[in-house]
């Protein structure tokens, strides 16, 4: 549930100020302030900036995290695409969500102060956010923290998405993402609440949301590097029932998914770290159907079948339910 009062032209030049309340089924929710500003009269070029508390709950990783933040963005587009400069400060408090919690995830609890910087790339050419039928995707993030406070790491995280058409209004599409972040500290690990996670409807299906990787009784503890892959077809309903109309948001899906979340060994030669990644991937295929809720969301409902996992995974074979803005 989202409530938002918005204040558009607050000033006369184009300014907009907002007030957001979510609240979620699972418990998480929080407020935001926030004001942004065209500069120099240019609706493509803005500065905004956030103020904001959220409470959030991580149950498969056994913690729950209140954060309070400001942050300041500078969007801008360019010949290559649009670009993204943020700097954010941020106050979280880790705590253990029950006494389930692991204790290696106990350990981590506690304040800690994140002050980075980010730079945000996108070049979006696809008919479509939701089901495109054509067009491509590349999107790239870098983030530095360690501009004061008590967190630090290099963190660089992409996603690759390719859509071509075929024949009878089918759609293949090749999705592909991949992360890798250090620790410029060697003294200290990177924290639970910064590390790549993988797994669950909308990134690796066949597999629960964030179980994919190293676990500590049940707790999803992440990595620092991670690779993904999607091959997906999709196709009419059989038959074609409500063609022209309702019908025409429903599609059939078949796909091929892969991936794997690594933490990577400092004392071992990088080949054998690389040698881990690659051979330590997880694999499922399967079928279902796609309903796009307009331009809103998508809804999956899929069968899966996991081909290949590792000792400690969180396997989701069967039925298979998701629903989001972005997918794998």
């Amino acid at each position: 549930m989202v409530s938002r009062l918005q204040l558009p032209n607050t000033f006369g030049r184009a300014e907009n100020v907002s007030v957001e309340y979510n609240k979620s089924l699972k418990g998480d929710h929080g407020g935001l302030l926030r004001f942004s500003k065209p500069l120099n009269g240019n609706p493509d070029v803005r500065f905004s900036s956030s103020l904001y508390k959220m409470n959030l709950e991580y149950p498969w990783s056994g913690f729950k995290e209140t954060a309070r933040g400001l942050d300041f963005d500078f969007s801008f587009p360019s010949n290559l695409g649009d670009h993204c400069l943020r700097w954010e400060g941020v106050w979280r408090d880790l705590r253990a969500l029950d006494r389930s919690t692991s204790f290696t995830v106990r350990e981590q609890a506690g304040h800690s102060l994140k002050s980075s910087i980010k730079h945000q790339f996108t070049r979006d050419s696809r008919d479509s956010l939701i089901l495109p039928s054509e067009g491509s995707l590349i999107k790239m993030e870098q983030e530095f923290a360690g501009l004061g406070g008590n967190v630090e790491f290099f963190k660089h995280d992409m996603e690759l998405q390719i859509n071509k058409k075929l024949i009878l209004d089918s759609v293949i599409q090749l999705s592909l993402a991949g992360g890798v972040m250090k620790n410029p500290n060697p003294n200290t690990e990177i924290r639970i609440n910064d590390r790549f996670f993988l797994g669950g409807p909308l990134t690796l299906r066949g597999f629960t949301t964030k179980g994919v990787g190293p676990h500590s009784e049940g707790n999803a503890l992440g990595g620092d590097v991670y690779w993904a892959g999607g091959l997906h077809l999709y196709t009419p309903l059989p038959f074609r029932p409500g063609k022209g109309g309702f019908g025409d948001f429903f599609r059939s899906h078949f796909f091929v998914n892969a991936g794997n979340v690594y933490n990577i060994q400092t004392d071992k030669p990088i080949i054998e770290n690389l040698r881990g990644l690659s051979e330590e991937f997880r694999l499922a295929y399967g079928a279902g159907i796609v309903l796009m809720m307009g331009s809103i969301a998508r809804l999956e409902l899929n069968y899966v079948v996991p081909l290949r996992a590792q000792t400690g995974d969180r396997i989701n074979s069967g039925l298979q339910f998701g629903i989001g803005v972005t997918f794998l």
